[in-house]
């Protein structure tokens, strides 16, 4: 994992959007090279994110809308974007500390951008101390993945593993309990207790949790439904799982 980090270091992407450049100049985690703004457009938020791009020396260059959509590969109009590091992963022990007092969100095989981007968004927002995904089998943290998260995953703190059953196996020695959500869960989501160190599992669009990583789960919780369709998308399932756990976890504090 370390060796994985320092590799990074000598990625560059180009991150694109309003929210994305701005929440990555506030975060300082990545070090950001060039700004690129569109040339001859007037926006208060455009000259917000160049005053603090001036305030911390980074170059910036005017530049066509042409140029903006070759740098992006996006044909949606971008007003600007900036060249950086690639995306700063925690180590996943940092991630194991921050689930003590918070809780952790586990991956397992989410492919789509999107619904990576909004579940980054939600985790940030409901408190999450951090985000493990697995190597293999699963969308990562790119500039796609920033843009759909309004930002949030220049903030979030995330760790890539090999091993997702593994990792679950660790994470029960340093006694976080682990739930897995399912829809065949023999747990109601409600009815849950989360009052310990917890982490939950969310599983793909498609299939669900694989079967070696439900087995390594302490519990498997649902999510009650009614009316005639059986399932949630993932991204709306981990955030109705998220906001439960904040809300029974906020009550716990003093």
């Amino acid at each position: 994992m370390r060796n994985y980090k320092q590799n990074r270091k000598n990625i560059t992407e180009i991150l694109y959007g309003i929210h994305p450049v701005t929440e990555a100049l506030i975060a300082k985690r990545r070090k950001i090279f060039t700004i690129y703004a569109a040339e001859n457009k007037n926006n208060i938020r455009i000259e917000k994110i160049l005053n603090i791009a001036r305030s911390l020396n980074i170059p910036i260059k005017k530049t066509s809308a042409e140029k903006l959509k070759s740098l992006t590969k996006t044909e949606n109009g971008q007003l600007i974007a900036a060249q950086t590091t690639g995306f700063p992963f925690s180590e996943v022990e940092e991630i194991y500390e921050c689930g003590k007092k918070k809780f952790i969100l586990l991956l397992d095989s989410i492919l789509d951008v999107h619904n990576l981007g909004a579940i980054i968004r939600t985790a940030l927002c409901a408190g999450a101390g951090g985000v493990i995904i697995p190597k293999n089998r699963s969308a990562m943290p790119s500039p796609g993945v920033s843009k759909t998260s309004a930002g949030a995953l220049e903030h979030i703190k995330m760790a890539k593993v090999v091993n997702l059953t593994d990792t679950i196996k660790k994470l029960k020695k340093n006694n976080i309990w682990v739930a897995g959500l399912d829809a065949k869960g023999d747990r109601s989501l409600f009815e849950t207790k989360f009052n310990k160190a917890s982490a939950i599992v969310i599983g793909g669009e498609e299939k669900g949790l694989r079967r070696l990583v439900k087995k390594e789960c302490d519990f498997m919780v649902s999510i009650p439904l009614c009316g005639q369709i059986d399932s949630l998308n993932a991204s709306v399932s981990a955030s109705v799982v998220m906001y439960e756990m904040y809300r029974q976890k906020a009550s716990l504090s003093p």
